[in-house]
């Protein structure tokens, strides 16, 4: 079966298979409720809200969630120079997303909530509780109906995270989003990759899937690995007169695209480009010999 033309794993645009996490959030969002997507990155979570806010006509504004999120960025602030002219009137206060999305009664998508600083988690507490928000010199803003706050983080990442409190996930439904089927992936993978042979791209799904359970491998990486792993191989091999599916042009372009999306557990003594290096050879087979294109310069780290 060609992937590149089946529809039958395809959910609303741009969203494939999650047809599950689909009816979740949209019966949580129609409920009333604010919600928090929780899973590893590559697994889909701001393509799906994003997919329901358009199938379902709602407005949409966008956080980046970091350390420089504070209270003001989110909300908004009194235009300086208007003020000193006009004083603090309500026509000169710019809007925040938070302060937009409550007007609009639209969706808030905050990414990444578990790096925001606690200050401004704490403005989220009291909007999610009162559905309101009072601005210094502003007053008070009422949610438009239909405003709801939509959340995601990656529980795994601990480097620059905080822990989030037992006050948020009590004011928010939870849907756990994690890696998708082998066929699955497969079809993002075609999707948004090039066209390649059916075989050999299920294979480069199958050694991205075997970073997840490797042993010496703490997180492994996303279907984004397997993308752009098609990708550079395919240009590589137009770069080398070579087929796609030539296995050095293969080995290279896993170098390339793995080796820094995986992250080794600390007990490991081994460097990434080996362990994907094992990895490929296990799902591709040892290199044949008399490869034309194998040379010294191409070898991969620690070979000869």
């Amino acid at each position: 079966m060609s992937l590149t033309a089946s529809d039958e794993y395809a959910g609303p645009a741009g969203v494939v298979g999650r047809t599950r996490e689909t009816e979740l959030l949209r019966a949580a969002l129609d409920s009333g409720a604010h919600v928090v997507l929780e899973g590893p990155p590559g697994t889909g979570k701001s393509t799906l809200l994003r997919a329901v806010a358009a199938s379902t006509g709602r407005p949409f504004h966008f956080v980046e969630g970091n350390a420089d999120l504070t209270p003001s960025r989110l909300t908004g602030h009194f235009d300086p120079a208007q003020v000193l002219s006009r004083g603090y009137q309500p026509d000169v206060y710019v809007d925040g997303p938070l302060l937009a999305a409550l007007r609009a009664g639209a969706l808030l998508y905050i990414e990444e909530l578990n790096r925001v600083p606690e200050e401004t988690l704490n403005v989220l507490l009291t909007v999610m509780s009162e559905a309101e928000l009072t601005v210094p010199r502003l007053g008070t803003i009422r949610a438009e109906p239909g405003f709801r706050l939509v959340a995601a983080m990656n529980p795994f990442d601990a480097v620059g995270t905080a822990r989030i409190s037992s006050a948020v996930y009590d004011r928010t439904c939870r849907i756990a989003m994690g890696y998708q089927s082998a066929l699955e992936e497969e079809r993002i993978t075609a999707l948004r990759s090039v066209v390649v042979d059916d075989a050999w791209r299920g294979k480069v799904v199958d050694l991205v899937r075997r970073t997840r359970d490797h042993p010496d491998i703490r997180v492994g990486s996303s279907v984004r690995g397997a993308i752009d792993l098609v990708k550079v191989a395919a240009s590589l091999a137009r770069l080398r007169g070579a087929p796609t599916d030539d296995w050095r042009v293969g080995l290279d372009a896993a170098l390339v695209a793995l080796s820094g999306r995986i992250r080794l557990a600390e007990s490991s003594r081994r460097d990434p480009e080996s362990v994907v290096t094992e990895l490929y050879t296990t799902v591709f087979g040892a290199e044949p010999e008399g490869d034309p294109t194998h040379t010294e310069e191409s070898s991969p780290p620690g070979e000869a």
